[in-house]
């Protein structure tokens, strides 16, 4: 039983508004400063002979789910989908060209929007094009976000012919009642069939994204979701919380307010679920991830080599990401690097041969020690702050700025201050953005809003 204090604590925070810091500075923060010939000057920098990881974005679903906050379109015919597949090809191109070396990739991710809405010879042709570019002989992981309603015995064939070792599928929730709130219909019998289909064609790495704040969600229909899922034996479930923004994401206005949980009822969604994870054997990584014990992502969680990047917790270890497709943002070394999100335009820079650069951010050396702390809490639930700050050549006062941040936080108990040690409570941890947050010296001076902490 949760006491009086502890809600009351709850409370006082959830509703604050903070990033999820898949990066650091957040995307709102980046500008114009970075461009096409910016990014490809830090293309040529790469060394040739250390992985990188390349994430491709298709940003088209066959229909647009009420609760979506992902960049993407609908798209109920296949010739914009081809279409986009040739511009995949070709942009593959230009970063090869730019980067001039065949660089080796450890980790390739593919997100959207609805990858597998890839008609299968286009699917194939941009797998065709990243052997072409880049070294594909030594990849850890090479993961998809799929549609269970997409899957079908076929696809699975040729994603594990293109060498896909790890599936995600989004299930959300299994209660026919959210479903139909959310736009989302999406049979247990569905995802029974594309769990049969990938395990026959040999992706045994199967993952599945639950998600908590939905409309109409009780603790009860939230409990059977996440019994349902185990059923499943997934080696990875994220559970994550809705952000409704409907000010970013208009066709969130399709979702009933009044059919929201609160911020309490939010908590006791988020809580019913972890308990029943942890019941059925998963170990909690980070703020929303839970993984099998043998899962990869426990055994680095354990060893202290779990990252964060946009894709969320992950065991990639490479510091340079590919980013290709619209809106996909690359990082290397020097910064960020965000494509157009507009398709159109996307298009154009490349039949131009111009890298579809918008906007990006050139990390300084405070940018690059806040973000390693900011990693480390929202990874580990603790940091030395003294350790990060003697790598990066500086002391804690560097950072001084977060210990007076983190004076309310340490006196709600959220977290513990020990000189310059934090480690984020048991109670602390559903909020583990706010101790994060602390070291965001952009937050204050945002516009942008965020979603809410839990």
């Amino acid at each position: 039983m949760v006491s009086a204090m502890t809600n009351a604590i709850d409370l006082k925070y959830a509703t604050r508004s903070v990033p999820r810091y898949t990066s650091y500075p957040t995307a709102p923060h980046f500008d114009g400063g970075v461009d096409a010939a910016v990014y490809g000057g830090w293309l040529t920098e790469l060394p040739g002979d250390v992985p990188v990881s390349v994430y491709l974005h298709v940003p088209y679903c066959r229909a647009i789910c009420h609760y979506c906050g992902c960049h993407t379109k609908a798209a109920l015919k296949d010739e914009p989908v081809i279409d986009y597949a040739e511009g995949l090809i070709e942009e593959i191109a230009l970063v090869a060209k730019a980067a001039g070396r065949r660089l080796p990739v450890g980790h390739i991710h593919w997100g959207g929007g609805t990858p597998s809405l890839l008609p299968i010879p286009s699917f194939e042709a941009v797998v065709a094009a990243l052997r072409a570019a880049f070294d594909l002989s030594a990849i850890d992981e090479h993961a998809m976000e799929l549609d269970p309603r997409t899957v079908t015995p076929e696809l699975a064939a040729a994603l594990a012919r293109a060498g896909v070792t790890r599936a995600s599928l989004g299930v959300q929730d299994f209660d026919a009642t959210v479903q139909q709130a959310i736009g989302r219909i999406q049979p247990i019998e569905t995802v029974t069939d594309a769990v049969a289909a990938l395990r026959g064609a040999g992706i045994a790495a199967i993952n599945f994204d639950l998600m908590y704040g939905l409309p109409h969600q009780s603790v009860e229909t939230i409990r059977r979701t996440v019994e349902l899922a185990h059923s499943f034996g997934p080696s990875r479930i994220a559970l994550f919380g809705y952000a409704h923004v409907p000010w970013f994401k208009k066709h969130q206005r399709l979702i009933d307010e009044k059919a929201l949980p609160g911020a309490s009822e939010r908590f006791a969604l988020e809580r019913t679920a972890r308990a029943a994870l942890a019941e059925f054997g998963y170990e909690a990584i980070g703020l929303d991830h839970f993984a099998r014990p043998e899962d990869d992502m426990a055994v680095a969680a354990k060893s202290g080599d779990l990252h964060r990047n946009f894709q969320g917790y992950t065991t990639d270890t490479c510091d340079t990401l590919i980013g290709l497709g619209a809106s996909s943002i690359g990082q290397t070394a020097r910064g960020f690097a965000q494509n157009d999100p507009d398709v159109g335009r996307w298009r154009k820079a490349i039949e131009a041969g111009r890298l579809p650069i918008a906007k990006g951010k050139a990390l300084d050396a405070d940018d690059r020690l806040r973000a390693a702390i900011i990693e480390r809490v929202m990874c580990d639930y603790a940091v030395d702050v003294d350790a990060v700050c003697a790598a990066h050549g500086v002391t804690a006062a560097a950072v001084g700025d977060a210990f007076e941040r983190l004076i309310e936080p340490a006196a709600d108990g959220l977290v513990v201050v020990e000189g310059h040690r934090l480690t984020v409570t048991d109670l602390g941890r559903p909020l583990v953005r706010i101790v994060a947050a602390a070291f965001d010296v952009y937050l204050a001076r945002a516009t942008a809003r965020h979603s809410v902490a839990v």
